[in-house]
């Protein structure tokens, strides 16, 4: 079974920046598109930027575009997603995952933005 583990949150300020890491087992991600999805409250998981395979192809949610950047390493199975000039509303659990959610979830990592 794939293992999905996420990292590189913290407790910023806004204005400030994050860059969030994900790894797969056995490099599991270089095979699929992938995604970054935020769970702010609740149970949904909306998604904040997607990228293809290759990765040429990347897409954004409208509240992120300009500020995050999603890129990959297949080489090595990873996602990452820059963040910059952060706002409280992106405070939440971050996850990453396939573009169609076909992973197991990891256990995603805490973004907190303050004022």
């Amino acid at each position: 079974q794939v293992q999905v583990v996420e990292s590189g949150g913290g407790l910023v300020q806004a204005g400030g920046s994050l860059r969030l890491s994900c790894a797969t087992s056995k490099r599991t991600a270089s095979h699929h598109d992938m995604g970054w999805f935020r769970q702010a409250s609740g149970n949904e998981r909306p998604f904040v930027a997607v990228i293809s395979q290759s990765g040429i192809t990347t897409h954004y949610a409208d509240s992120v575009r300009g500020r995050f950047t999603i890129s990959r390493d297949n080489a090595n199975g990873t996602v990452f997603l820059q963040m910059n000039s952060l706002k409280p509303d992106d405070t939440g659990l971050y996850y990453c995952n396939t573009r169609t959610r076909d992973f197991p979830w990891g256990q995603g990592t805490q973004v907190t933005v303050s004022l």
